[in-house]
């Protein structure tokens, strides 16, 4: 009885240790077959978060956008509804919609697709956004850290009540963007490689260190 209940009570641990043996192999896979292709599809769905976050922004309406760069964000999109369509900046605008179907929870973009939507992502258990003493951040800032704390994937949010759009990555928060700042942080981190370095848990407002990276 104790050999079988071991597996079971470490299967959550046994699962995420293959995922990154997996993982790896994939990195060096997509690292050295990376076609045009994929690069420009990439490059579409950057231009189409950008643009939805914009006008998101400006209509004050609240939105969490996740892309999926090596790791498998499976258990999250199959918890959502499974879109599989070609992801565009007025698909995003009516998902994110006030009180729609779709509204709540989070996108999952992977390449150009928009994978699933209403999805929900682990909330950040970091306890750093209570150190800010605006209304701008909520659960849908905590599920961004949460989902970059858990993850490599990226995730772009939307403020509700300020317009306010940030980026998580890797554990840390970057706020205040503007169209530029957004696009070149997405590319920034698309194109970073694998590193073994553990979330930060840190809030940058005005990130020159990321900035700089990114411009380049």
């Amino acid at each position: 009885m104790l050999l079988l209940a071991v597996p079971v009570i470490f299967a959550p641990e046994i699962r995420r240790a293959l995922e990154r043996v997996g993982r790896f192999g994939e990195i060096g896979l997509l690292t050295r077959r990376r076609s045009a292709e994929a690069t420009v599809k990439i490059e579409s769905a950057i231009l189409a978060i950008t643009q939805a976050a914009m006008q998101l922004s400006e209509r004050r309406h609240g939105a969490l956008i996740v892309l999926k760069r090596f790791e498998f964000l499976d258990q999250y999109y199959k918890n959502g509804v499974q879109l599989d369509a070609e992801i565009t900046p007025q698909l995003l605008l009516q998902i994110f919609y006030p009180n729609t179907p779709l509204h709540d929870g989070a996108v999952i973009v992977d390449g150009d697709r928009v994978k699933a939507a209403s999805c929900v992502m682990p909330l950040s258990s970091s306890g750093i956004l209570n150190s800010l003493p605006e209304r701008s951040v909520g659960l849908r800032h905590r599920a961004a850290l949460g989902i970059s704390e858990v993850s490599d994937a990226i995730a772009v949010v939307v403020s509700e009540e300020t317009g306010t759009v940030s980026i998580a990555h890797r554990g840390r928060l970057i706020r205040r963007l503007d169209r530029e700042r957004l696009i070149n942080s997405m590319r920034a981190f698309m194109s970073i490689e694998e590193t073994s370095s553990k979330p930060s848990g840190k809030i940058d407002k005005n990130a020159p260190k990321q900035e700089r990276k990114a411009a380049k």
